[in-house]
């Protein structure tokens, strides 16, 4: 091992130490932290976010960088540290452009605009809201013109979040799949609907993180590599492959919510969990493409929870851990879970209509960026667009425009590869049956572990090392196409309610 190479090494196990206390610090800041303590914590994070982003940028890491980079070095190294040399030298690029006094400002600011967003939340009142995210907005750019000068902004968001993804094909593949949706969501809601009024509780939130437990444990979520919290907004944070943290949010009136959450998020943790060790410590090792990230998640959630016969082996023991349902059939359960239905929340939506949420979202962030439609406008611009695709118009900001934290973080960019992810699945699907047969069988007979297993064989165990149109072509052999979700919508939906 050269010496640069081990100076190297040295240096990253040192990032990694800030990395992680910065990821303990936004664990609690999101999960327990007293609204009199989030100042402090708040400092705290800032502090260390700018020391992490002090090595990321200084002129020792670009030094080992240079030379890990030359041909001699370069040929020597493993595909992971390869990758990591590549990527870091890439992103070192663009970040040094960034003032260190405005990256700093940027970090003080997205925290204080998470906790403006709860309080506008649980107000239902953007006003509370609105001068953080006009703030948000402004730095958002700004930092985009300091490290990627002369590109479009939302295509550099896209980017970040999808790599080697841009707007012109994200429109393409939304058109095509909103012009098959719409007339499918229509012929579906003039159908007989079941009655969801059975289903609302009490049901007691101890017993549903029983639950919870039960699902994480079936899928394939490893207790002794992970927790579990609870958040107002449910979400995953991986800080290695042995410790992957999950949260989820429990309301006495909908047991559902929660558990297709606990099913979400475990999905994206069985990702964090399965990655290979060999990606421990480097950039590697935790997938920064979202969209990638989010098919493996709502590949769980939707593809999977959603079919029936995933729930064949386990809904006797839910029936149990929750009196309320003991009353109802395994079908009248099936029926609910599919049940698709113009919604305002996008997390409790139908694996349908939720496509035309994230649609929503894609196109009020373009208007955002391209069109600069002010921060007072977005309000009843969200209002216009949930009229325009759902037919329903929310009857206040926390169940309109307030109900995402994305924007409070500057997180744009991020919306589409939600949708990315589910048109991603439609052709993991097809993929995994052609060597493994039925998934409806596989889950029937409880074998949903062999599932977990060529994931983990076929996407998870790379981390990042893959593009996400690498992906695709390793694992499909087929160019990005929404029609293998649309014929999984049609085939399903039309048995569901007998069209």
């Amino acid at each position: 091992m050269s010496e640069a190479l081990t100076s190297f090494q040295e240096y990253l196990k040192k990032m990694n130490y800030y990395r992680r206390v910065i990821s303990l610090l936004d664990w609690d800041m999101y999960t327990q932290t007293p609204r009199k303590g989030y100042e402090g914590m708040a400092d705290a994070f800032s502090y260390f976010s700018t020391e992490y982003f002090t090595l990321a940028t200084s002129r020792e890491l670009e030094d080992l960088l240079d030379k890990l980079s030359r041909q001699e070095e370069f040929d020597q190294l493993s595909p992971v540290m390869s990758y990591t040399v590549r990527t870091m030298k890439r992103d070192m690029e663009r970040d040094k452009r960034i003032p260190k006094d405005f990256f700093t400002a940027l970090v003080d600011a997205q925290s204080a605009s998470r906790q403006a967003w709860q309080d506008a939340k649980q107000a239902a009142d953007f006003s509370l809201f609105a001068p953080h995210l006009e703030k948000m907005i402004e730095m958002t750019a700004k930092k985009c013109a300091y490290t990627d000068p002369g590109r479009e902004v939302y295509e550099v968001l896209l980017d970040q979040y999808e790599e080697g993804m841009d707007s012109a094909t994200i429109d393409r593949i939304f058109e095509e799949l909103k012009e098959g949706l719409l007339p499918l969501v229509s012929q579906i809601l003039a159908a007989p609907q079941p009655d969801s009024d059975r289903f609302r509780g009490p049901h007691n939130c101890n017993a549903q993180k029983e639950v919870q437990d039960l699902l994480l444990r079936y899928i394939g979520f490893s207790h002794d590599a992970g927790v579990t919290g609870e958040s107002e907004h449910p979400f995953t944070m991986g800080f290695s492959n042995g410790d992957v943290r999950i949260t989820n949010h429990f309301r006495e009136d909908d047991a559902i919510s929660a558990m297709f959450s606990a099913i979400h998020e475990g999905g994206h943790a069985i990702f964090e969990q399965n990655v290979s060790p060999d990606c421990q410590g480097t950039p590697a090792e935790d997938c920064c493409y979202m969209g990638i990230h989010e098919s493996q998640s709502r590949f769980y959630e939707n593809i999977l929870g959603r079919n029936k016969n995933f729930w064949i082996p386990v809904y006797p023991k839910i029936q149990k851990l929750l009196p309320a349902f003991q009353d109802i059939t395994l079908e009248d359960f099936y029926q609910e879970i599919n049940h698709v239905q113009n919604s305002f929340i996008r997390t409790d939506a139908d694996e349908v209509t939720y496509c035309l949420h994230i649609i929503l979202r894609y196109e009020i962030e373009k208007a955002i960026f391209r069109d600069h439609v002010p921060v007072s406008g977005l309000p009843a611009l969200w209002n216009q667009k949930m009229q325009e695709y759902l037919h329903i118009t929310p009857s206040n900001d926390a169940e309109g425009i307030l109900q995402d934290m994305h924007w409070s973080a500057g997180d744009f960019g991020y919306f589409p590869s939600y949708l990315l992810g589910s048109i991603y699945d439609g052709m993991f699907l097809n993929a995994l049956e052609e060597e493994l047969g039925s998934v409806d069988k596989l889950l029937a007979n409880g074998e949903i572990l062999s599932i977990t297993r060529w994931l983990k064989e076929n996407i998870h165990q790379y981390g990042s090392l893959r593009l996400p149109k690498e992906v695709i072509a390793s694992v499909c052999h087929k160019e990005l196409s929404a029609k293998p979700l649309l014929d999984y919508f049609r085939k399903k939906y039309t048995e569901v309610y007998h069209l």
